[in-house]
C-alpha cells in the first residue's frame, strides 16, 4: 500500500504540475510562458530542456500527453520509482539535448519527448532484461501503443518528431543502461 500511495503521489504531482503550468500560462500569461521551451542551438533556451514537459500549446496539447503519461508512466513505476526518476530523466534529457541539437527552428514544448521515452523505455527492456515478464509487459505495450512509434518520423506539421525521436531514444537508453530489475 505504501508503494501504491508513492506511485499516485509521484504521478499526481507531476500532472498537476503540468496542469497547474498551463491553467497559469493560459490563464495569466497568455501562452508567453511557451518562450521557455527548447529553441534549437540557442544557448539561452537550454534550460528548456527541464521546462519542456512541463508547457503545452494548449489544453488539447496537454489533454494528449497526459493520458500516455500516466498509463506508460505507472507502467515504467512497475520496475520502481527509483527506475521511473531514472527513465524519466533520460528520456527529458536525451530528448531535450537531442531537439537542442537537431531540432528544426521554432519552439519545442510539451511531455511527449518523455512519453515516447516511456514507450522506448518499455518497448525494449523486455529485450534487454530478458525475463518472462519484461518480455510479456513490452509485448502488451506494444499492442496498445504500438501505433505511436510513427510520432518519431516527420509528418505532422506543428509537432516536434525530434522530441519524439530523441524522448524513445532517451527511454531505449534507459532501458539498456539501468540496472535489472524483475517487474513486480
Amino acid at each position: 500500500m505504501k508503494r501504491l500511495n508513492a506511485q499516485i503521489q509521484t504521478l499526481g504531482t507531476l500532472v498537476s504540475a503540468m496542469w497547474l503550468v498551463e491553467i497559469v500560462d493560459a490563464v495569466v500569461y497568455r501562452g508567453r510562458l511557451d518562450r521557455f521551451g527548447i529553441i534549437p542551438r540557442n544557448l539561452d533556451s537550454l534550460w528548456g530542456i527541464l521546462w519542456m514537459p512541463f508547457l503545452h500549446g494548449n489544453f488539447t496539447h496537454l489533454i494528449s500527453n497526459t493520458v500516455p503519461f500516466i498509463i506508460l508512466g505507472w507502467l515504467v513505476m512497475s520496475y520502481g520509482l527509483k527506475t521511473f526518476y531514472s527513465a524519466s530523466l533520460f528520456a527529458m534529457v536525451t530528448g531535450g539535448l537531442g531537439v537542442w541539437l537537431f531540432g528544426s527552428s521554432g519552439i519545442h514544448i510539451g511531455a511527449s519527448g518523455v512519453v515516447f521515452g516511456y514507450l522506448g523505455f518499455l518497448l525494449l527492456r523486455g529485450l534487454f532484461e530478458r525475463s518472462s515478464q519484461s518480455i510479456l509487459l513490452s509485448m502488451v505495450v506494444l499492442f496498445f501503443y504500438g501505433g505511436l512509434i510513427f510520432g518519431v518520423l516527420p509528418g505532422q506539421p506543428g509537432v516536434s518528431w525530434e522530441g519524439h525521436l530523441f524522448g524513445f531514444i532517451g527511454g531505449v537508453l534507459a532501458a539498456k543502461q539501468l540496472p535489472v530489475r524483475t517487474v513486480r
